[in-house]
């Protein structure tokens, strides 16, 4: 799983002036994740090493027998499953074959669809247009978003929303009465801005680099918009920026389920949620 050498993050913690046990608080706070970006995107120290692993858009290659899902929204993500890091995330993905992802990301989706299509299947690509029936047998035609390769680097997340431990607490109750006897203002604006900056520098350092701001996300918390939909038993399966898949659609796009439904590859359980 995704991890800083503690002597690391309490260096950095003593450069933004964050006390160590707080930064040891921070990390319980963390769940690894994958990200998928683009080549320019993987951080260099690990770029001539990157294998693909992901793909936005494009056509779906599924097994004889089985239809592109109705009612045939568009394919967004493709994952080579046996391409991903293993030991990074704390979920449990297939470890073989492909997860195919139908959904609309424009606007809230009827219906959204993940696939597991199983390492070895003999399989066909699909054609976007089809016979459809609501036209009097006239062809329709599937959107088909232009196909972008993705490479997985692993990271952290933060539970945003969690709460803040003892020592924490106490980092920002400290800094407040010390303003407070300074000026009578009673500000903590100190603390908390040490502790996002050191928050900001402790999940970029996962990542090697900047994280990026538009992207797919597999695992980990959600950087939700509005209300996180991983709540209770609810962990994040996946997370779709729309303009990871299209420049011109500014959606989030999340998916959750339970470990168990996750883990026995049970999607149809999944639960989405799209936000703009």
């Amino acid at each position: 799983m995704t991890s800083i050498d503690e002597s690391l993050l309490l260096k950095t913690a003593a450069e933004y002036g964050v006390p160590g046990p707080v930064a040891r608080e921070l990390m319980a706070r963390t769940r690894p994740c994958l990200y998928l970006v683009p080549h320019e995107q993987v951080p260099a120290v690990l770029r001539e090493d990157a294998r693909p692993a992901g793909r936005t858009g494009g056509l779906p290659a599924l097994p004889d027998g089985v239809d592109w899902p109705e009612p045939r929204n568009p394919l967004v993500l493709s994952v080579d499953c046996a391409a991903l890091p293993h030991d990074v995330l704390d979920i449990e993905l297939p470890a073989d074959g492909h997860l195919l992802l139908f959904t609309e990301i424009e606007y809230p989706p009827e219906s959204s669809v993940v696939l597991h299509v199983p390492a070895g299947a003999a399989t066909t690509e699909r054609s976007a247009t089809y016979e459809s029936n609501e036209s009097n047998g006239e062809a329709g035609e599937v959107r088909v978003y232009e196909p972008r390769t993705l490479y997985p680097v692993p990271g952290l997340t933060l539970d945003g929303d969690g709460e803040a431990g003892p020592r924490t607490r106490a980092f920002l109750d400290e800094d407040g009465a010390d303003e407070g006897a300074n000026d009578g203002a009673g500000a903590e604006d100190g603390a908390e801005d040490a502790l996002d900056s050191f928050e900001e520098a402790v999940l970029d350092m996962a990542f090697g680099g900047q994280r990026p701001g538009v992207c797919v996300q597999l695992g980990g918390f959600s950087d939700s918009w509005d209300m996180a939909p991983d709540v209770g038993e609810l962990v994040l399966f996946a997370q779709l920026a729309g303009q990871a898949i299209d420049y011109n659609v500014f959606t989030m796009n999340l998916i959750v389920g339970t470990r168990e439904d996750i883990a026995a590859r049970r999607f149809a359980g999944l639960q989405y949620d799209q936000q703009c």
